[in-house]
């Protein structure tokens, strides 16, 4: 049974992996596994973002991993990078986030942050498969007197918030600034207007309530179009867009356009360089990342390095490589001089403060990365299959590829998170590839019922 995807565990709720049941049995198979392989404090720290089932997951968790003899610290919603942060500073043996990130609130997961903040090594992840399905996973539990406890940490928002100010130049401030920020009703709907509030800027805030259900819905990352009507309609400097865990972050110029993940790894190299910052005076990204980007870093003298989709093997490129930026299209923005993870307000932060030190708009930020027009289509299927065995795929593959030449890329993968297969185009004319698209979509579905 594989429980892991790219990003960690995550289903539909009450629905296999994500019942009570399983729940419990991936606490007591992490914490067999974390015990063994750390011997700190002995404790987990928990997080989540706002949906309804994180409630009955998180105690499913808890009690799990207490069974087996670890201690908890609850923070309740907070957004992944938080998570991350904490896990690190306060020395804790593991962290878990609860969450599914940009998906709908019928759907969670959990994903698990090792000790130093980075996420859990294939091998960790495979043991704590096995033991899940172990039937004598119990012979593990400790006597009566050695099950662990579970504690609250009350201000873990304010520790977050503080971080993410420390990673700005000092004495750096927001005032003047009108900015509107889209918290999808997800774990950022505190932290990142109180922390654009404290460092002086005046704040719309935009789905901030969350109910459980409505994270995500019509807002966030995924859906840009409330915020871009914001930005107008207020006159403001820029927008802020997180997903749910607020591990993502786009933006939005002062003219109600977007800025993908691809513009805000420009923006930040090309800052990063100037000021002798940039390792390598390389950025990590993946397939996914547009070759406009490429080219608009060869031109600044910038190598960009391309890696699996997915954040982790970014993450895992930077670190054997030496680099400190990194990121991806989606807008997961790595800092690893800050931060182990993808850290939505901290990039947020990072943006802005470049917009104040060159007294610059957003919009004259982002004007000089032009990118190719790109399409996605995502092909739902019952069942994940190996695409390269599918020779109607190959096929069609590479007539797209034979028509774009090297004016364009063809890139077609199974969703490392959901049972989707993503078909992308990039090429010169919007209209041609769109074309190419929709046959290469027509002949997955037509193949893979």
């Amino acid at each position: 049974m594989k429980l892991f995807g790219t990003d960690g565990i995550r289903g539909r709720v009450n629905r296999h992996p994500m019942t009570p049941e399983t729940v419990l049995r991936i606490g007591m198979a992490a914490a067999t596994v974390l015990r063994k392989e750390h011997y700190g404090r002995n404790m987990v720290l928990i997080g989540k973002d706002t949906r309804l089932s994180g409630y009955m997951i998180e105690s499913a968790l808890t009690s799990g991993i207490c069974s087996m003899g670890m201690n908890v610290t609850l923070v309740g919603p907070l957004p992944t990078p938080g998570i991350a942060f904490l896990t690190r500073t306060l020395r804790m043996d593991a962290g878990i986030v609860i969450s599914a990130s940009h998906n709908p609130f019928q759907d969670n997961g959990i994903k698990f942050f090792s000790h130093d903040g980075f996420k859990l090594p294939d091998s960790l992840e495979r043991r704590i498969e096995e033991l899940v399905t172990d039937d004598n996973l119990a012979r593990f539990r400790p006597k009566g007197e050695e099950v662990g406890k579970a504690f609250r940490l009350d201000d873990a928002t304010g520790r977050y918030i503080e971080y993410v100010k420390s990673t700005l130049p000092k004495g750096m401030l927001f005032e003047g600034m009108k900015l509107v920020v889209d918290c999808a009703n997800g774990a950022a709907y505190k932290t990142t207007p109180w922390l654009l509030r404290e460092l002086g800027a005046e704040v719309i805030a935009i789905n901030e309530k969350p109910d459980g259900v409505n994270i995500n819905l019509d807002c966030g990352t995924l859906h840009m179009e409330s915020l871009q009507k914001a930005v107008l309609q207020h006159k403001a400097d820029a927008g802020i867009a997180h997903d749910g865990d607020a591990d993502r972050v786009l933006l939005c110029d002062e003219k109600g356009r977007v800025v993908d993940g691809d513009r805000i790894l420009g923006i930040c190299a090309d800052d990063m360089k100037a000021s002798r910052f940039l390792r390598g005076n390389t950025v990590v990204s993946t397939v996914m990342s547009n070759i406009g980007l490429e080219k608009f870093l060869e031109q600044k003298g910038i190598r960009l390095i391309r890696t699996k989709v997915g954040d982790r093997y970014v993450v895992e490129r930077m670190i054997a490589e030496g680099y400190n930026l990194g990121g991806e299209q989606s807008g997961h923005i790595i800092f690893l001089d800050h931060n182990t993870t993808g850290d939505g307000p901290v990039t947020a932060m990072q943006v802005l403060s470049i917009m104040k030190k060159k007294g610059a708009s957003l919009s004259k930020l982002a004007s000089g990365i032009r990118l190719f027009p790109q399409v996605l289509i995502n092909v739902e299927v019952l069942k994940k299959h190996d695409i390269r065995t599918i020779p109607g795929i190959e096929k069609a593959v590479r007539a797209a590829e034979a028509k774009l030449g090297s004016n364009g890329r063809v890139l077609v993968r199974a969703s490392g998170t959901e049972p989707k297969i993503r078909v992308m185009l990039e090429g010169r004319d919007l209209k041609v590839i769109t074309g190419l698209g929709r046959n290469i979509a027509k002949v997955i579905k037509e193949t893979m019922r």
